[in-house]
């Protein structure tokens, strides 16, 4: 049963409201490249050195997400044996 009160409570008090993730606003950029047309040869390059790094900082990215998963996963064992 969904509980309509929580759930408006939470809405207007801001609660539910989550930031947009890293991945999200990298899509975003990459969109907003895509779209721009540029008239000049000099423009045409730059743009074309701004989306490969843009894919340098995607691919950065996704390897810092791994290594912060893996810690994660270590520290949870780790609390795990403390515990017991």
């Amino acid at each position: 049963m969904m509980d309509f009160h929580r759930m408006t409570k939470k809405f207007m008090l801001g609660e539910s409201f989550q930031a947009p993730s890293i991945d999200s606003y990298l899509h975003s950029l990459k969109e907003a490249l895509d779209g721009l047309r540029p008239s000049r040869k000099s423009d045409t390059r730059k743009l074309e050195i701004a989306k490969e790094h843009l894919r340098e900082v995607r691919r950065n990215v996704r390897r810092l997400q791994e290594k912060v998963n893996l810690l994660e996963e270590r520290l949870s064992i780790l609390e795990e044996n403390e515990e017991k």
